[in-house]
């Protein structure tokens, strides 16, 4: 026996076998599983990139604002300390900060329980439309 035997399937008509089938599915399907997850992953490495940007804009622009405000602290308790003992004048100054902080620090939280999570909305849509489309040809 030094023959080899061919173990392909043999096609009638020119149809493919169910197993060819089976395996092109399998094989396309895991192709765009991955190409999905590639979308998904260069979507978040985009938002992160803004995101990034944004909070290094925004930090400075704290930092820069907290100066000025430091700056708009020391003019009102010095106009205050004309009519007033420079320790009364420093006293509600601060009080009159602290109530703006908690103000500010109450709406933030709000915002932020309000935000929704990040999601790569784009690759999620792609992903149920392709979910669509094989729930469509299987049903055919």
């Amino acid at each position: 026996m030094t023959g080899t035997t061919d173990i392909r399937p043999v096609r009638y008509d020119g149809h493919h076998t169910v197993g060819e089938l089976v395996g092109r599915a399998t094989e396309q399907l895991s192709r765009l599983v991955r190409q999905e997850l590639a979308l998904a992953k260069e979507e978040l490495a985009e938002k992160g990139r803004h995101a990034g940007r944004g909070g290094g804009l925004l930090g400075a622009a704290g930092a820069f604002a907290y100066a000025g405000l430091l700056a708009l602290a020391g003019a009102a308790v010095a106009a205050l300390s004309l009519t007033l003992p420079v320790w009364a004048a420093a006293l509600i100054v601060t009080a009159v900060l602290f109530a703006v902080a908690g103000l500010l620090a109450a709406a933030g939280r709000a915002h932020l329980r309000r935000a929704a999570p990040p999601a790569p909305e784009e690759a999620l849509g792609s992903v149920r439309a392709d979910v669509e489309e094989i729930r469509e040809r299987v049903h055919r």
